[in-house]
């Protein structure tokens, strides 16, 4: 397997269900000659943000239905400084009054949908969970013990992504399959949907779902293309087990990733760990397979391969 270089990450803001604990495993299966990579379901875009650190991708495409999101992506990677400057006056601001404050900011979003005031929410929401109520109004409460990330830090952070990924990434806010028929073979996909089981329908926490029979109809048709791609689908929480197996006829290869606790389980006060699975697409494994700078080990081709990382 290639070793990642141990480099500093930047995290431009909290959120649930973001793979930057488990991004480093990640990128260990990517090849060395990828184009662009492309990421349909990309919330806080950690994998992306990882594989431009390590110069894993030439070009991004970050894609999210949540378009107040992709506003704020457009933010970060444009207008860093600004972001940066908006969300220090709001950070100062609400001294006085965390929770108050908050709640002022989240009523204001709901009626503008402005970048930085999305940001200071994600920076105080607990657990950096997204709730929406049925009418799409951000309803998420604050984590009142904490005031967000400070200021320079934050600042730091978003000047850093921008660095990275600013001039040579398409923003969108489109449906995914949208999004996948920009694939091309030469290029990456990395697919990490809702899990199915919690959010594939209509789910508070998310603006819309995609059921499974959407995804699976979408992975056959990426495979006729010989497109590659690296799917985070199910998992297993305790024992718990996320996802609805996926079809064997899809032939895709297996990687179980060790990712910690989960979010959830630390809110409700369990001590379950999570294993996470990657899934790697037929025509990846065969592109692996005839990359020279890839360290080849059994596990990726072997039919029934589950290796903890």
């Amino acid at each position: 397997m290639t070793t990642m270089k141990s480099l500093s990450v930047p995290h431009p803001f909290p959120y649930q269900g973001s793979k930057r604990g488990i991004a480093h495993a990640i990128l260990n299966y990517f090849p060395t000659d990828v184009q662009c990579l492309i990421e349909p379901f990309c919330g806080s875009g950690a994998v992306s943000i990882a594989a431009a650190t390590q110069g894993l991708a030439k070009q991004f495409v970050l894609n999210d239905l949540n378009k107040p999101l992709m506003d704020l992506w457009r933010a970060i990677l444009e207008a860093p400084n600004d972001l940066s400057n908006s969300y220090e006056r709001q950070w100062l601001e609400q001294q006085p009054d965390l929770k108050s404050y908050f709640f002022k900011v989240r009523d204001a979003f709901n009626q503008s949908a402005q970048a930085h005031q999305l940001l200071y929410l994600l920076a105080r929401i607990v657990k950096g969970a997204v709730r929406y109520n049925s009418e799409g109004k951000f309803n998420q409460s604050a984590d009142n013990r904490r005031a967000g990330m400070r200021p320079n830090t934050m600042r730091q952070n978003l000047l850093a992504v921008s660095a990275l990924l600013n001039h040579r990434t398409l923003l969108s806010a489109s449906d995914f399959r949208e999004t996948l028929s920009m694939a091309k073979p030469q290029d990456l996909v990395y697919l990490d949907p809702p899990y199915q089981g919690t959010s594939f329908t209509r789910d508070s926490r998310y603006l819309a779902g995609i059921s499974y029979a959407e995804l699976v109809e979408r992975l056959y048709h990426l495979n006729t293309l010989d497109i590659s791609y690296l799917l985070s689908y199910d998992g297993v929480t305790g024992t718990k087990v996320y996802g609805k197996p996926l079809p064997l006829d899809l032939e895709l290869k297996h990687v179980a990733l060790a990712a910690g606790r989960s979010s959830q389980a630390t809110l409700l006060g369990n001590k379950a760990e999570t294993i996470e699975s990657l899934y790697l697409s037929p025509a990846l494994v065969k592109r692996l397979k005839h990359d020279h700078s890839y360290q080849n080990t059994p596990h990726i081709l072997d039919q029934q391969s589950l290796v903890l990382v």
